[in-house]
């Protein structure tokens, strides 16, 4: 099996199906110029490639498929808690843009897109660049950058219903409404708001999301203004806990979240029904682009977030000192202990403006930007009784944080002759100030740091008939979040030099090919130790060096008319050179490490094949190589390599003035019983189980 990925991908491959069919999305000026840049990179049509298989999962699940690209679901089938990785480094190292407006959490450097349920729906493409982003696509690029484009509103008045229901009791409901092009045909708009729920695969790890989107679309002459207001809410019981071992092979779809013990601590007699998650996100964008003439345009950007929420444990047998509370006397007995419902909350606004200045001019294109953010955090949490109700919502800590950047950057292109020489020199500018207001055994936290980051990159393409190679060489700084700082208040900032040379090659409309070498060397990377915190975060470590060094290859075969056939293939070595690591209460040191959560080997086939314009199945095979949990190369930590194997169709029929597409969704087909994601708990490793062959069915209707 292994081998048929191998030589499919060397003879076909990168995922996006329908290449050689026209595409009618407006091409925004930052992605004109990405397609320039020697970067490896992909640009997915999110209409052409991913309408087909979306009907309610995340958009981490959805982008599965793409070149070196892991994702995870908490509850096991694709919805609520979802994340990916890509080429081993973890979520908190990608950076991801909405709009080019950073969308990482400013302390934690999560991305928590089960914040902004039904993201897909409102998006018109997304940019992936592996390897270290160029500086339009993030200030803190590291590592990758994702940039999701929201759609405009259309030209014509409609109004379309998305519904979907499949496994797990998973349903989608969404209704969107667009007025056309009206007052002189200068303004447009667009709505859109959808209901998600599912029980999960994994028990009692049900979603409840909800999330709107709205647009409004101004153009005139040379000046276009968009208005954009999007988020969501969600409520998801919790599933972060995983399973161990034992309990993997006992009952995979088991979860130890909210349970409730004797009196002994020995028996679990039930589990509290509310342990739950619970945020809601705002986020409001207004784009102004101005094209001053044919060589100068301009484009701002003025942005705000608004993040409110909690999530909800049943603490058993607690002491009363633990949250800041005096002991009880009962019938003149002292009570030390109780069962507490402890809500941890998060009330945050993040906002700035990015500003880009582009210039085009025969023989170049420059980019002049800036960007300043400014991230307020307060963080508190509140306890009540369980057994004594007049304990009820006392908070027994706060801390605020405030983060601050400030960045700007200078990008050229110049062509001479075959040659485009490219540079991009960045300052970045970052301070990080906690202050604890009320102590809380555990929660204080106070801390001050800044940070300065010089971050250039230079690299040189080729032009060769039909497609063009590319070198490129990048330096990048990256801060430690929030869970980092807390465990170490010393934690260092992580540096990368990335060095990348590709290829890309259209052969008619045949073939199109691409290939790409890359090396990532790094100095205080901050790993994923294996270890999570309460609240199923991975704690990080720095290593002082490591490397990921690797060959990605893809291509698109249009076999017949008909017919098309894709895959890529990521083979790669991932190493720490020198590691510190416990064994029988004793430090050893691990020499030539695997890093954590990084197979060797991705591989990924897909078939499509249309029956007309009416009707197009398709079939998608993932394989992803063995790796670690953790960095100590224990085998008893080591999950293993799984394949995947998905299926979709699509059947559209058009009616007057209507349009009805009816869509299935077949994911792993062969049931095939995987783990994709855990940690290490003391000597224990834990979980998180997938679900088996589960499916989705939908039906989407268009009135004009």
């Amino acid at each position: 099996m292994k081998g048929f990925i191998f030589l499919s991908a060397l003879s076909i491959g990168a995922f996006s199906f329908a290449q050689s069919k026209q595409d009618t999305i407006k091409e925004i000026e930052q992605v004109r110029v990405f397609k320039k840049l020697p970067v490896s990179k992909e640009i997915i049509n999110v209409q052409r490639d991913l309408d087909a298989k979306n009907l309610g999962q995340d958009l981490p699940i959805l982008l599965k498929n793409q070149t070196s690209v892991i994702s995870t679901s908490d509850a096991g089938n694709g919805v609520g808690y979802t994340g990916f990785r890509i080429r081993g480094v973890a979520g908190t190292s990608i950076n991801v843009m909405m709009n080019g407006i950073p969308y990482n959490d400013s302390e934690s450097q999560g991305t928590f897109f089960v914040n902004v349920p039904d993201l897909t729906s409102s998006a018109s493409q997304i940019v992936i660049q592996r390897g270290v982003g160029t500086s339009t696509n993030g200030a803190a690029a590291f590592g990758a950058s994702v940039n999701i484009v929201s759609k405009d509103p259309e030209k014509e008045f409609y109004v379309k219903t998305d519904d979907s229901y499949g496994s797990f009791n998973t349903y989608k409901y969404s209704a969107e409404i667009g007025s056309g092009k009206f007052w002189k045909d200068r303004l447009s708009l667009m709505g859109r708001y959808t209901k998600i729920h599912s029980d999960g695969y994994i028990d009692r790890a049900f979603s409840d999301l909800n999330s709107y989107s709205f647009a409004a679309l101004f153009e005139e002459d040379k000046t276009r203004i968009r208005l954009m207001a999007f988020g969501g809410k969600e409520k998801t019981y919790q599933a972060w806990n995983g399973i161990d071992k034992a309990m993997y092979e006992k009952d995979r779809r088991y979860n130890y979240s909210g349970a409730i013990y004797d009196a002994s601590w020995e028996s679990i007699v039930g589990f509290y029904d509310n342990e739950t998650d619970n945020y809601r996100q705002n986020h409001y964008q207004l784009l102004w682009e101005q094209t001053f003439n044919d060589h100068w345009n301009l484009e701002t950007t003025l942005h705000y977030t608004k993040g409110k929420g909690y999530y909800e444990n049943y603490k058993q047998d607690a002491k009363f000192s633990k949250y800041n509370l005096p002991n009880i006397l009962v019938e003149g007995s002292e009570i030390k202990r109780s069962d507490f419902i402890r809500k941890k909350w998060l009330d945050n606004d993040f906002y700035g403006a990015v500003s880009t200045l582009y210039g085009k001019y025969e023989n170049a294109d420059i980019n002049i930007g800036v960007v300043a953010n400014q991230y307020y955090g307060r963080h508190f949490g509140n306890v009540s009784g369980v057994f004594f109700p007049e304990i009820n919502e006392h908070e027994y800590y706060r801390n605020r944080t405030v983060k601050n950047e400030i960045s700007g950057f200078v990008k050229g292109l110049y062509r001479i002759s075959d040659f485009e020489l490219f540079g991009d020199l960045q300052m970045r500018n970052v301070t990080y100030d906690a202050k604890n207001i009320q102590q809380g055994d555990g929660e204080s936290f106070d801390l001050n740091k800044k940070w300065t980051f010089f971050n250039p990159k230079a690299g040189v393409n080729y032009r060769i008939n039909g497609g063009k190679l590319f070198l490129s060489y990048a330096i990048a700084n990256r801060e430690p979040n929030r869970d980092d700082l807390q465990e170490n208040p010393n934690t260092k900032n992580e540096f990368l030099q990335d060095w990348e040379l590709g290829l890309e090659k259209q052969f008619g409309s045949v073939l199109s090919f691409s290939a790409n070498l890359y090396y990532m060397q790094y100095k205080d990377q901050l790993v994923l130790s294996g270890v999570i915190n309460d609240v199923g975060n991975f704690i990080r470590q720095n290593v002082d060096k490591s490397y990921r060094a690797g060959i990605e290859l893809g291509a698109l075969a249009n076999v017949s008319k008909d017919f098309r056939v894709n895959a890529n293939l990521s083979l790669s070595k991932n190493k720490i050179k020198e590691v510190n690591a416990s064994k029988d209460d004793a430090v050893i040191i691990i020499k030539d490490a695997e890093t954590s959560f990084s197979p060797s080997v991705i591989g990924n086939l897909g078939l499509q094949y249309d029956f007309g314009d009416a009707f197009t199945i398709g079939l998608t095979n993932q394989y992803v190589g063995k790796q670690y949990l953790d960095n100590t190369q224990n085998e008893n930590y080591r999950i293993k390599d799984y394949f995947l194997t998905d299926f979709n169709a699509k059947f559209t029929l058009q009616l007057p003035r209507t349009t009805a597409e009816f869509k299935l969704l077949v994911n792993n087909v062969f049931d095939q019983k995987y783990i994709n994601n855990g940690f290490v708990y003391g000597d224990t490793p834990y979980y998180y189980a997938q679900a088996g062959v589960n499916f989705m069915f939908g039906v989407s209707l268009k009135f004009k």
